[in-house]
């Protein structure tokens, strides 16, 4: 009997050992998952700010809440089960996939900086008409970390390729909850940072009250500047999924002369050959991006913007 309970508990101990093998494996494949996808996780902290430029300040953390409750449901809900499946019964379809993803973030972009680019057509409503209302910033942006997300749990997938199944499923989980944390953590720090300024400016301290006065001032400046680097993002990622996919599906071609510029720059500027070869594909990518946009953009403009302005024309 007692060298039965013994027996049992010593093969209690062996799976204890191997489950806490597993889990530290497990944590490793997810740190080095999220690793690899920090250039996206970077682009999406850039992209998500902007939805709520302009809002009131007590509004803004509750759409940043929603919004991370999109996407944290885009992650858990939709992508995740659909990749694990696509991955075991139809890989080929997860290409194609990420580039119409891609086209759509290639297209946001050069949208934004079209409307940049022609103000007017927007300057005869009021402020309050300018604004869209709280669904609709929060369904946009959403719709648009759909996009980033897939593309970051796609490349976390890549990292993981080689475990089983329900080890990747619970690897992409990981991920997917740590990544939306941190990314609208950071966001949500972001966008309070005034509010923050403005206590520490009302503090007797004179160096802890001038410091808050300089976040007062330069937080504007910090999100118009997220703005554009958002827009730059859009246009980098969904560039850079189109050249990568481009490459994936046999085109090698556009791909091929982006590495050749990559490695000659590479070659040419020694000791930084490496950050100047990352900024060489990166601009590359933001070109294909606007290149891609540009024509979506005026599709869209040519048939269904020019349809519903019709539309809108005949019912006034």
């Amino acid at each position: 009997m007692a060298g039965g309970l013994v027996a049992l508990l010593d093969d209690v101990a062996v799976l204890a050992r191997a489950a806490a093998a597993s889990i530290d494996d497990i944590g490793a494949a997810a740190g080095k998952a999220s690793v690899k996808a920090a250039g996206v996780v970077v682009d999406d902290t850039a992209v998500t700010p902007q939805y709520v430029h302009g809002l009131n300040a007590d509004r803004e953390l509750p759409i940043i809440r929603r919004i991370a409750l999109g996407s944290l449901r885009n992650k858990l809900l939709i992508i995740l089960p659909a990749i694990l499946l696509l991955s075991e019964f139809l890989p080929w379809l997860l290409t194609p996939i990420l580039m119409l993803g891609g086209t759509y973030l290639c297209y946001e972009g050069a949208e934004k900086i079209w409307h940049r680019l022609r103000p007017h057509d927007e300057a005869h409503g009021s402020v309050e008409d300018a604004l869209p209302d709280e669904k609709t910033i929060v369904s946009g942006a959403v719709r648009t970390d759909f996009i980033l997300s897939a593309e970051i749990m796609v490349i976390s997938l890549n990292e993981v390729v080689d475990q089983g199944f329900w080890s990747r499923a619970v690897i992409l989980a990981i991920v997917a909850v740590g990544i939306t944390v941190l990314v609208y953590g950071v966001v949500g720090l972001i966008v309070k940072m005034d509010d923050v300024g403005l206590h520490l400016s009302q503090l007797p301290r004179t160096g802890v009250a001038a410091f808050g006065r300089g976040l007062v001032r330069g937080m504007p400046k910090l999100l118009t500047a997220l703005t554009v680097v958002g827009t730059a993002a859009m246009l980098w990622v969904g560039g850079h999924i189109l050249l990568v996919g481009t490459d994936d599906l046999g085109w090698h071609g556009l791909y091929d002369v982006v590495h050749h510029l990559e490695e000659a720059a590479h070659e040419a500027t020694g000791a930084f050959g490496g950050v100047v070869g990352w900024l060489v594909n990166t601009v590359a990518s933001a070109v294909i991006g606007l290149v891609v946009g540009a024509l979506v953009v005026l599709v869209m403009t040519v048939t269904v913007h020019r349809r519903t302005a019709g539309k809108d024309a005949a019912a006034h």
